[in-house]
């Protein structure tokens, strides 16, 4: 399969053609990769000034990861995985059996749900702020206060627009007769969600894994709003205090950054046969 760049360079040669592609392609990973190299570099270095940038740590060390332990950093992320584990188990769940209903059933106000979600994810999350902090502080119907739990950080990022839209557009492409050819051998409707739409549906789970893992351990509003304790903080917040804090070095700040980086670019890693599936399926099919 062949790729032609924007720039038309893989349909010439010579030299100078090459030359260009390295500079290119060269200037475009410096572009991307650059901080990330600094950030990983500067984290095991003695660094005393935040604004220089090496490719090799000029003195290594691990003082700055044994620091972050003194400011609890290590207890910010573990509240950071607590959320993000159950927040995305709960987010997939929640999108595979709406993306179901929308997509092989028909119920009247079906388009109305669909706007709805659309919707909300053109809001703002400072526009949600303080309605979502009186729903958290008094649940409708069971009236329980989930400011300062775990619970409260969770379930509002169980049900998210985009994790739904994706999965309901992908089953619409399973085939139909899949389904009537179960019924007719005797499977019943668990069953063949089960064992013939989700199995089919791996790249868009692949889709919504990644960009919901990105979205939960990004959330800072959330966090802030729920928990009024330090002990209970996750990361992305933690790195305000830790910045604003003057007895922080910016060697324990940077070493920070890294733990609160490298979980996403994991992620993406173990879902990206996946992810590069359910972003491309879109393109080969009808």
């Amino acid at each position: 399969m062949r790729f032609d760049s924007a720039l038309g360079l893989e349909a010439r040669k010579g030299p100078l053609v090459v030359a260009g592609k390295v500079l290119i392609y060269g200037a475009i990973v410096l572009v991307f990769t650059g901080p990330l190299v600094g950030l990983l570099v500067s984290s095991f270095s003695k660094t005393l000034d935040p604004t220089s940038f090496s490719l090799w740590p000029d003195d290594f060390t691990l003082d700055n990861f044994i620091d972050a332990e003194r400011k609890n950093v290590y207890m910010y992320l573990l509240n950071s995985f607590v959320v993000v584990g159950f927040g995305l188990l709960l987010q997939v769940l929640v999108s595979v059996f709406a993306a179901y209903s929308l997509a092989r059933k028909k119920f009247r106000g079906m388009t109305v749900v669909m706007l709805l979600m659309l919707a909300t994810m053109m809001l703002p999350e400072e526009i949600i702020a303080i309605p979502l902090s009186l729903v958290l502080s008094d649940m409708p119907i069971f009236h329980a206060n989930l400011i300062g739990t775990y619970a409260g950080m969770i379930l509002p990022v169980g049900a998210w627009g985009f994790s739904i839209l994706v999965m309901t557009e992908f089953m619409k492409e399973v085939p139909v007769e899949l389904e009537e050819a179960a019924r007719i051998d005797g499977a019943g409707e668990l069953r063949i969600f089960a064992t013939i739409i989700v199995p089919l549906c791996r790249p868009a789970l692949g889709v919504i894994g990644v960009f919901g893992f990105t979205m939960i351990w990004d959330q800072y509003l959330l966090p802030l709003i729920v928990a009024p304790e330090p002990s209970m903080w996750t990361l992305p917040v933690a790195l305000r205090s830790l910045r604003s804090d003057e007895e922080t070095g910016i060697g324990v700040l940077l070493a920070a950054s890294l733990l609160a980086l490298l979980p996403s670019i994991i992620a993406f890693l173990a879902f990206q046969r996946q992810f590069m599936r359910g972003l491309t399926s879109g393109a080969v099919k009808g």
